[in-house]
């Protein structure tokens, strides 16, 4: 494992007050030129130098008038920040620290896969779901990422040529912060943005049904549903949100969707030793899952965290729920355990820039 500090932007020392430009959509940023008494058209050339050109400040926009950017550069800036630090696995992964809310900082990680390199991104500091699991959520919550945050975990990392994926399962709970996710994804996949296909987003969620009916009707990106338990009891000692967003209520809501066709549906299930690894425990997965065509189930091995009494299990059960699952017609894999020496694992994520004593 690798470990370099690095420095912030020259623009984010001097900031000051002034308010960030990356993060705005094109219709904000419509409304931040009539505001400003500056033409319509300079919305878009805004945009164009934002997300295609990925410029870090307002002086590189050349073709906006030397007095249209003196104006910008007195209240606003790009607002991009180069990480605080950076962390590399002896598997290729790499994780990135960043300011994030609250005083508390966050971590992106980029997953690279022979031909995809994929980015773990954040949309809070801390999460207020509680999993016992979880090392995220054991910091409890400081505060919602800006869509600002969320777009320069994308742009300000040495490998944001090369990504083909972004998935939001970092550090919170994309839908108890759903105006900004949404906000975020509009810049990703918007032609005046980054441009990428929904397809390759995926946004993961606890099932927080408010936000998560927001997420689908208003964006086609894939879809992520934590469970790791098919019964009631034993999931809300797991995950507290159970009392207020049953898993019964979700996939409820969830077949009301389709999901064999327009966009993918997976369910997480991190899998732990005499918990949650049986036979009975694939069986009452596979009837839940069963209404709902085209899902399929990420099987997830357990990553220990300090002061836990969960272990995971074996990879040999892994395997043979894996088969059951998929004997019951139930679509199942094991998803590769990558970071784990940099605590960039599922569920290690904490924000924390000296790691050493993690």
């Amino acid at each position: 494992m690798t470990h370099k500090v690095l420095d912030e932007t020259t623009e984010s020392k001097s900031a000051g007050q002034r308010t960030p430009l990356l993060g705005l959509t094109l219709d904000m940023l419509r409304d931040l030129v009539a505001n400003e008494g500056l033409p319509r058209f300079a919305a878009a050339q805004i945009a164009d130098w934002l997300y295609k050109k990925q410029v870090t400040d307002i002086d590189s926009m050349t073709n906006l008038s030397k007095e249209t950017r003196r104006r910008l550069n007195e209240k606003y800036i790009v607002g991009r920040q180069m990480p605080l630090a950076r962390f590399v696995s002896s598997d290729g992964t790499c994780k990135y620290l960043f300011h994030g809310a609250g005083g508390h900082a966050v971590e992106a990680v980029m997953i690279p896969d022979r031909d995809r390199a994929t980015l773990c991104v954040s949309s809070q500091a801390g999460c207020r779901m509680n999993c016992s699991f979880c090392m995220t959520g054991r910091q409890g919550y400081h505060g919602n990422l800006t869509a600002t945050a969320i777009i320069n975990q994308v742009l300000s990392i040495p490998e944001t040529a090369d990504l083909t994926n972004i998935v939001f399962m970092g550090m919170g709970e994309p839908m108890d912060n759903i105006d900004a996710v949404l906000q975020a994804i509009e810049i990703l996949t918007a032609p005046w943005g980054l441009a990428w296909s929904p397809k390759r987003i995926t946004v993961s969620s606890i099932g927080k049904l408010d936000g998560l009916r927001r997420l689908i009707d208003e964006t086609k990106v894939h879809i992520a549903i934590s469970v790791h338990s098919p019964y009631s009891s034993e999931r809300f000692s797991l995950m507290p949100v159970e009392k207020a967003y049953p898993l019964l209520s979700v996939i409820k809501f969830l077949k009301s969707y389709d999901f064999a066709h327009q966009r993918r549906l997976s369910v997480e299930y991190i899998m732990w030793k005499g918990i949650n690894d049986d036979r009975l425990h694939a069986s009452a997965l596979a009837r839940i899952l069963k209404p709902i065509e085209g899902v399929r189930v990420n099987l997830i091995r357990f990553h220990a965290i300090p002061d836990s009494d969960l272990t995971p299990c074996s990879q040999s059960t892994m395997e043979a729920f894996r088969d059951r699952l998929n004997d019951l017609g139930i679509t199942a894999t094991i998803r590769a355990s990558r970071g784990e020496d940099i605590m960039a694992a599922c569920g290690m994520l904490a924000g924390k820039k000296d790691q050493t004593n993690i």
